[in-house]
């Protein structure tokens, strides 16, 4: 899962990253409201967690350019303003969830990993797909009820095909969603992280449509 943290304080940013990255996600973090604009304009994110108060341009107006756009996104406000009217003009402005300043770690994760469980249509935090079954709080994987060892990126993987609905996936939205803009992760790799994955998991599991993607198998 891709999430993008929009925060200028470095110490908030780093503890938040941490327990995020610790929980699956691959974070990209923008210091000010027009490098956030910009980010959640032209690139896909999992979830958001937003700051308000950000140079440049504050996070509701970030909020309300990219639902303007039709960003749709789930977006977490993290702020130090707790005011109701505040909360309540968040939400109205398109935000889904709201946690204020100080904050415990384990509950920002919570909130962030139930966002993106509702937006892929998941209630539960234990997914069951055909013989698969993801505990998103364990990040634990079984098959047919048998515990699979995985590493971090092969949890990755399945934990975001998951989360699409059925949707077939692309090798370069998996590659967008896995390795973000640091690595130039062409198909071939993403071919060699599937073939890994059918033999711990089974051949059947992640399924192709050939010329469109990946996606799991639910029967």
């Amino acid at each position: 899962m891709r999430a993008l943290l929009v925060e200028d304080d470095a110490d908030i940013a780093g503890d938040v990253t941490q327990a995020l990255e610790a929980a699956g996600f691959l974070v990209e973090r923008a210091r000010d409201g027009e490098t956030a604009w910009f980010l959640g304009d032209t690139e896909d994110f999992d979830a958001v967690v937003l700051d308000l108060g950000l140079p440049k341009l504050d996070g509701l107006s970030v909020l309300k350019k990219w639902r303007a756009a039709g960003r749709s996104f789930p977006v977490l406000i993290l702020s130090a303003r707790g005011a109701w009217t505040e909360k309540v003009e968040g939400i109205e402005s398109g935000a889904d969830d709201y946690l204020g300043k100080p904050f415990e770690a384990g509950e920002l994760v919570a909130r962030v990993r139930a966002l993106v469980r509702r937006s892929g249509g998941h209630a539960a935090a234990v997914l069951n797909i055909g013989r698969l079954t993801i505990d998103t709080r364990r990040m634990s994987v079984a098959v047919d009820g048998a515990p699979q060892r995985l590493s971090p990126l092969e949890y990755r993987f399945l934990d975001y095909l998951a989360h699409q609905n059925g949707r077939t996936i692309s090798a370069g939205e998996l590659a967008e969603h896995l390795h973000g803009d640091d690595g130039a992760v062409d198909a071939n790799a993403i071919e060699a992280l599937v073939a890994r994955l059918r033999r711990k998991v089974g051949a059947d599991i992640v399924q192709t449509r050939r010329g469109f993607g990946y996606f799991l198998n639910d029967s």
